[in-house]
């Protein structure tokens, strides 16, 4: 009786040419995902810092926000984030074209992001909710409208390696571009996360 030598219950195997583990994509964007942490560890050390000092105007501010557009902004990057997710999978087992479907509905879902954060900007503003209402409306535009900057530049690289992955650029062999991509775009919803339960439900 031999032992089996590769056991992988659920996941499919490595692709020929890649180690057994390793880091998805590549050093560059895991430099700029670092840059990310740092930038927004700073802005929540700031949101602390200013919950503490006026809680009540926290406690007052967060529930005139619209949960709802900050919900529907989580489900449509969550579920952009699988579908990016299904099409690295896609492109490991060479298949290309779902791999293009996967990515392209990723696209489709993240476009919704920006559509629905300026909906919410003009609901905001027809109730009176400016950056100058208050300290807690204050945190609140600078760490979503920072967060929507990463979110624009997430939807150009999907854009860039969609476009990429279209002319055949990826394979299973090669598609660190496509994993750089994922990475990104997982730690931007992540950090969503973390937005919207600080400031949508005051966590």
């Amino acid at each position: 009786m031999h032992a089996p030598t590769n056991i992988a219950v659920g996941l499919d195997p490595t692709p020929a040419g890649h180690p057994a583990w390793r880091i998805p994509g590549n050093k560059g964007i895991w430099a700029g995902i670092v840059c990310v942490f740092v930038e927004f560890a700073v802005l929540f050390t700031v949101y602390f810092v200013a919950r503490a000092h006026f809680p009540e105007a926290f406690e007052a501010g967060h529930s005139r926000l619209s949960l709802a557009a900050g919900t529907t902004i989580t489900l449509l990057l969550l579920t952009s984030s699988l579908f990016i997710a299904m099409s690295v999978v896609a492109i490991r087992k060479g298949a290309r074209r779902h791999s293009i479907a996967w990515l392209s509905g990723g696209l489709v879902l993240a476009l919704g992001y920006p559509l629905v954060k300026y909906l919410e900007f003009r609901w905001n503003l027809d109730h009176g909710i400016r950056g100058d209402s208050g300290i807690f409306f204050t945190v609140y535009y600078y760490l979503t409208l920072t967060h929507l900057v990463h979110g624009f530049w997430g939807i150009l690289g999907i854009v860039w390696v969609l476009a990429r992955n279209i002319v055949g650029a990826y394979g299973p062999g090669e598609y660190s571009g496509l994993e750089a991509l994922a990475s990104y775009w997982h730690v931007t919803d992540m950090i969503w996360l973390i937005i919207f339960s600080l400031i949508y439900v005051l966590v």
